[in-house]
């Protein structure tokens, strides 16, 4: 079967993923070592991650014998947050915020499904016997990062990330599972990716919330990406000005990976930041303007209402973090923003906040009060 194997890998090839490999169905070291992860509290609010399946790829489907994973490269050819921060995040005129790189574009659940359907549908034109057959997007009780690893894409690094030695960390990953019975891609006679990570700790060091306690171990509980994305109470003060401004995810561990220094910028167009129609200009403003999903204006994305949130976010990933989630995160961002009192930007946004301190949503209200606090300097 290796050579249906081989078959595979460039039949994903073909719709579009930039690595593929196959793994067995079976336990991992990683994998018996998770239970430990999830006692020290580590996970955070994010029961889902307690489903025994995820310790156990055997139970999520009946008959599962191998693993397809397949890696799809995200990247664009945007600066980092790293490079934009120091001369576009906290400029005084006009506050901006950071959004994740994977969530600028459409969803990547969405592009996910769509090749790895395709590729289901070639592998039934390719396999004459029946076989049973699921793909999943990050969606599933399975932790594809360590698949990953074992199917030879790449090793999990000391920010708990998968890497690659040629395409880094900006790597989406998708599974399928089948009862084909395929021969791995790491056999007898290989072993997965060696640890390049070596003595570096860059991403431990420039983590702004300490989230990564030690290499390779990451408390959720303190990271941003969980603080902004899964967290659905107040964001714990004691990360809000760590925060700075970050509104939807963190990239900075993988900013600074030197993995990704000279990673390749991905062909798909579906990730580059979204663009939006022209806006009213808003009193004080000189001029209307299109807002952009890289580095967002604060101010318009803690101003938008449900109907907005819902139109402007359609088959995006920043659906999870739910509308009142953004807008907590957006005032969290304007506390830490460097706004210029008596500018025309510093009156909106004083505005704003003081209308947001009424809403009747807790986690709202108080971050924004919060805000004002900050910027008007009566903390």
């Amino acid at each position: 079967m290796s050579e249906d194997r081989a078959w595979i890998v460039e039949a994903a090839k073909a719709e579009g993923f930039d690595l593929c490999g196959v793994v067995r169905a079976q336990q991992f070291p990683e994998l018996e070592r998770f239970g430990e992860w999830l006692e020290r509290g580590y996970a955070g609010e994010m029961a889902y991650l307690k489903d025994p399946r995820r310790r156990e790829p055997a139970l999520v489907m009946e008959n599962l014998r191998s693993v397809i994973v397949c890696a799809l490269n995200y990247n664009t050819a945007h600066p980092y947050s790293t490079q934009a921060e120091g001369s576009k995040s906290l400029q005084s005129d006009e506050p901006r915020g950071w959004i994740s790189r994977y969530a600028w574009g459409d969803d990547y659940h969405e592009v996910l499904w769509s090749k790895l359907d395709a590729l289901v549908l070639r592998m039934r034109e390719r396999f004459a016997e029946p076989f049973a057959a699921r793909a999943y997007a990050d969606t599933g009780p399975l932790a594809e990062r360590i698949l990953a690893k074992h199917a030879g894409l790449g090793w999990l690094g000391k920010n708990t990330l998968l890497l690659n030695k040629s395409l880094g960390s900006w790597l989406f990953l998708g599974v399928i599972l089948t009862s084909l019975d395929l021969t791995p891609s790491v056999g007898a006679f290989e072993v997965p990716p060696p640890d390049l990570c070596g003595k570096c700790r860059r991403c431990l060091d420039a983590c702004p919330t300490d989230a990564l306690v030690e290499p390779y171990v990451l408390n959720a509980q303190r990271c941003i990406s969980y603080l902004t994305i899964e967290l659905r109470g107040s964001i714990p003060s004691e990360f809000r000005e760590a925060m700075g401004w970050q509104v939807y995810g963190c990239d900075i561990c993988q900013d600074v990976c030197p993995f990704n220094r000279r990673a390749p910028v991905g062909e798909g167009e579906r990730f580059q930041p979204r663009a939006f129609p022209v806006t009213s200009a808003q009193p004080g403003m000189a001029d209307a303007q299109k807002e952009s999903l890289l580095m967002p204006r604060l101010e318009w994305l803690a101003g938008m209402s449900e109907d907005e949130f819902r139109a402007a976010f359609r088959h995006s990933a920043m659906k999870r973090t739910k509308w009142a989630g953004l807008v907590r995160n957006a005032c969290i961002a304007l506390g830490s923003s460097r706004v210029a009192p008596g500018s025309a930007a510093f009156e909106r946004i004083v505005k704003l906040l003081e209308q947001l301190a009424e809403s009747d949503r807790p986690t709202i209200a108080e971050s924004a009060h919060w805000a004002l606090s900050r910027i008007q300097g009566t903390e």
